[in-house]
This record gives C-alpha cells, sequence and structure tokens, in this order.
C-alpha cells in the first residue's frame, strides 16, 4: 500500500470502530492471490472506505469526476486508487480502466446498482460490472452492507454509533461460455447474476 492509501486505511478503520458499531464477517474469503472483483450493495457514502477496510488486500475504486475537483479531498483520491468516472455518459474510459487493472492482478470494488439507494432497499443492477466480467472472467467476491444506510443515509446526517456489518459472501466464478451472446444481454445477466448473489446473503447469528 502507498503511504497515503495506508494512512486512509488506518484512519477509516479508527473512525468505523469509534464512531460505529462496525464489523465485518468472513474477511476471509476475499481473494487474494489474483485480480478480482468486489461487488456490494451501495447505501451510504461509507460504503467505499467499509469494504477498504474489511479486508488488508488494496483496492482501487469507481468515483465520480467531479469528487476530484473538491479542495484538499479531491487531490488525495488520486492516490487513494479512485478511478474517476464522468457520470453525465457512458464513461467506458473508467471500465476500461478498471478492466486493465483486474486483468493485472489488482481488485476493484464495482457497485453494481451504480447508485445509492435512497431507504436500503436493493436497486435494479447495472450491465457495467458485467462487461467488466465478460471482458476478464475475474472472479466476483459478493458482499452486504448491512445498517449503513441507517447510520448515514442519503440525503441525511451521520447517526453516530449506529451499527454497521458488512458481510463476505463465497466468491462468483465464471466461465467463457457465460459471456456468449448477444452483448447487452450478457452483461445484464452477468450483473443480475452477481446482484441476487449479494441479495442471498444472510446477517450471521451473533
Amino acid at each position: 500500500m502507498g503511504v497515503q492509501y495506508q494512512t486512509c486505511y488506518h484512519l477509516a478503520k479508527f473512525f468505523a470502530r469509534s464512531f460505529f458499531d462496525y464489523r465485518v464477517k468472513y474477511a476471509e474469503r476475499v481473494i487474494h492471490h489474483r485480480g478480482c472483483i468486489i461487488a456490494m450493495n451501495h447505501q451510504s457514502y461509507l460504503d467505499p472506505p467499509l469494504v477498504a477496510i474489511s479486508t488488508t488486500r488494496e483496492i482501487h475504486f469507481l468515483a465520480r469526476k467531479t469528487l476530484l475537483d473538491l479542495p484538499m479531498i479531491g487531490g488525495l483520491l488520486p492516490h487513494l486508487n479512485v478511478v474517476p468516472v464522468d457520470q453525465s455518459r457512458a464513461d467506458m474510459s473508467a471500465l476500461k480502466s478498471v478492466i486493465k487493472l483486474v486483468l493485472d492482478g489488482h481488485s476493484a470494488l464495482i457497485f453494481p446498482e451504480g447508485t445509492r439507494s435512497r431507504d436500503g432497499e436493493f436497486l435494479p443492477s447495472l450491465p457495467g460490472i458485467g462487461l467488466v466480467i465478460a471482458k476478464t472472467l475475474a472472479p466476483v467476491v459478493p458482499m452486504r452492507v448491512f445498517g449503513a444506510n441507517i447510520a448515514f443515509p442519503r440525503g441525511g446526517r451521520p447517526r453516530l454509533f449506529s451499527p454497521i456489518t458488512v458481510v463476505v459472501g463465497e466468491p462468483i466464478h465464471f466461465t467463457k461460455e457465460e459471456t456468449i451472446g448477444e452483448k447487452r444481454e450478457v452483461y445484464q445477466r452477468l450483473s443480475d447474476r452477481v446482484m441476487e448473489r449479494i441479495q442471498l446473503i444472510e446477517m450471521p447469528t451473533p
């Protein structure tokens, strides 16, 4: 890890444990030995750092391009493995960057829903993650976050000391045969499969 990433990693872990009742379950399921995609439901601004601190593996993130214009934070984001996305159009350059990162052996976080849920309910999956899967055949590590929408709801303020749990699911593997067909349909089908696996993850009993 770079110095900036490592520093923010430890700060985020300290903040999550000190100001939220943060837990991660089954972190050992994260793949470390090859390129992979991490996929999680999206509830809150907290989600990217929550994923980062759920594993000791360094992760790359997609984030909207406008965040790089923010004072102080914007200049730091490139050092935190952020891949900027232009949300005003279909930004294929960002997906191509993620594909290259995964093929080069890195891990990348993608939210299949593409945006944060307002009420914690699941949103329909978008085909973007399916495209990355089809081009890389990389395994996907599904994760599900519980409670982030309450701890920091979309459009609301943080509610300190709220419980947040990230549960890591079993990796999903794909075959070349699953990528055959009309591209848009294939990408959507692969994305739907990932989203279904995320939905099946349950909160473990204490």
